[in-house]
């Protein structure tokens, strides 16, 4: 029997699971909560130790034992966190876990409130990304109107209007005619209208 079959070396490596974005987007930020109510539940225990040890002069925190992780959110809170987190894109999941990671790190919240704040930050992440697509919507629309505007500023600029032929009456024409035209300068040509 060769080593090869035993650390199937021969064989072809696992294929990237075919997980949508959004999937992915899902599970990445709902891992980012659960690590961030452990950590929650970790500064708790180490405050209440801190305080007991202030109270009873004595440390005897070696003596207790945690539970690994005490605190979980209900099945119907997930399902309502998960489906705000389809609505984010993936290219707004790494801002948002630091938007996250900033607001626990302001507030320091108990475990239970960890939920509160993560779903108050996709509210947040999900009206910005609205406002986003309104303003790129009205991008769109601004740009197709200014092309139709400058089709036909381009239009009215391809007529040329020649001063010297006009059939247009003015003021000045009828006020020149009982008048003898000036002779111009030497340098300068004399333009006359021939009708």
């Amino acid at each position: 029997m060769s080593l090869a079959s035993w650390f199937r070396w021969n064989e072809p490596p696992n294929r990237i699971s075919q997980r949508s974005p959004t999937e992915m987007v899902v599970e990445t930020l709902m891992m980012e909560l659960s690590w961030q109510i452990k950590q929650a539940e970790k500064q708790q225990r180490e405050r209440e130790n801190e305080y007991r040890r202030m109270k009873s002069g004595v440390d005897y925190g070696w003596l207790v034992s945690y539970p690994k992780h005490s605190y979980d959110i209900s099945p119907g809170e997930r399902l309502q966190l998960e489906d705000m987190c389809t609505k984010i894109h993936p290219s707004y999941c790494g801002p948002v876990i630091l938007r996250f990671r900033q607001v626990v790190a302001e507030y320091e919240p108990e475990a239970q409130e960890v939920s509160r704040l993560f779903r108050s930050v996709l509210q947040e992440a999900a009206e910005k990304i609205k406002e986003e697509e309104e303003a790129k919507k009205l991008a769109r629309q601004w740009n197709t109107k200014n092309r139709t505007s400058l089709s036909l500023t381009t239009f009215k600029s391809r007529s040329r209007i020649s001063p010297f032929i006009s059939d247009i009456k003015t003021i000045s024409e009828d006020v020149e005619r009982g008048t003898q035209p000036n002779r111009r300068v030497w340098s300068m040509p004399e333009f006359r209208n021939t009708k």
